[in-house]
C-alpha cells in the first residue's frame, strides 16, 4: 500500500500506542493522549502499567482483542521488526514509527503483510498540520 501519512490517519480509528507512558512530558505520553482528545480511540501498550489515558493497558499488540487500524510505535529501532511482526499477526492496517524511529526490516515486514508504512513522522504533528478529527461513531 502506499497510502500517504494524511490519508493513512484519516483513514483511522483505532490505534494501539506500543511505549505509552505515563509521563506526560514524554511522547509517549503526550502525542496518545493528543490523539485521544482529537477523537481517536488509544490502545495503550506497556509491560509495566495497567490503565493510561483512562484506558486498559495491553502487554503487547498480540493481546488487544480488537481491529487495530495504526500501530504506532514509540519505542527504539531495534524492538521495530518484533512490533511489526506482531501488528502483522494482528492484521493491523498499518505501522507508524515516530520521529528519528527507522527500520528497514520493519519496512519489509511491514509491506509484506500488505500494511502501510510511515516511518520518522509524528501522528500529532500531522493530525495538527491536517486538522484530523474524528468524530463519535
Amino acid at each position: 500500500m502506499n497510502r500517504s501519512p494524511q490519508e493513512i490517519l484519516a483513514g483511522a480509528r483505532t490505534i494501539a500506542v506500543v511505549g505509552a507512558s505515563r509521563d506526560p512530558f514524554k511522547a509517549g505520553g503526550s502525542v496518545p493522549a493528543g490523539l485521544q482528545r482529537r477523537g481517536f480511540r488509544v490502545i495503550p501498550i506497556n509491560p509495566h502499567a495497567d490503565m493510561l489515558f483512562g484506558e486498559r493497558v495491553y502487554r503487547s499488540v498480540l493481546d488487544v482483542p480488537e481491529q487495530i487500524d495504526i500501530v504506532d510505535v514509540f519505542r527504539p529501532a531495534q524492538d521495530a521488526p518484533e512490533i511489526a511482526r506482531q501488528a502483522a499477526a494482528v492484521g493491523a492496517k498499518a505501522l507508524w514509527l515516530q520521529l528519528d524511529i527507522r527500520s528497514e526490516e520493519a519496512r519489509k515486514i511491514a509491506e509484506a503483510a500488505g500494511m502501510d508504512f510511515v516511518e520518522d513522522e509524528c501522528t500529532a504533528v500531522v493530525a495538527s498540520l491536517f486538522q484530523i478529527r474524528k468524530t463519535a461513531a
